[in-house]
């Protein structure tokens, strides 16, 4: 094998590690979001020029706006050069971060490059469910030649 299958084989194997890491994540998140009695999170975020962020998670009950509590949360990650899940714990807020920058990963690897992308993710807590709305920008350029 290449060095180039090598690492392509590595890293098919880490974005399948992934997807069943956030399928594990999204049930354990979306249970300590239920004892907490949050019914909805927002979080935006926005990334260009090789580099992205999270702008905060924004947690409510209703339309009340709720502060997270600090319960930690085991989650399973994948790592590049592993095989398999690890685990480890963190704090709630940082595990839906934590979340969140695995979907982006999973679904839009890259997203912070070059021109990067924004959006917006929003966790229903009621039906389980996670929206991601995602806008990549790009750069168009229009080229016209002309002899005369």
């Amino acid at each position: 094998m290449t060095a180039f299958a090598d690492f392509s084989k590595l890293y098919q194997n880490h974005k399948k590690a992934l997807a069943e890491a956030n399928v594990f994540n999204k049930a354990v998140v979306f249970d300590a979001l239920v004892a907490a009695g949050i019914t909805r999170l927002t979080i935006e975020f926005d990334g260009e020029g090789d580099s992205g962020q999270l702008n905060g998670v924004a947690a409510y009950r209703g339309e009340i706006k709720m502060t997270l509590p600090p319960t930690p949360i085991t989650l399973h990650r994948s790592q590049l050069n592993t095989l398999g899940l690890i685990t480890h714990s963190e704090v709630l807020t940082e595990a839906i971060e934590t979340l969140c920058y695995d979907y982006l990963e999973q679904k839009h690897d890259g997203w912070e490059n070059n021109e990067g992308a924004y959006g917006t993710f929003e966790f229903d807590v009621g039906n389980r469910t996670v929206s991601l709305e995602f806008n990549a920008r790009f750069v168009d350029t229009t080229t016209h030649n002309h002899t005369f």
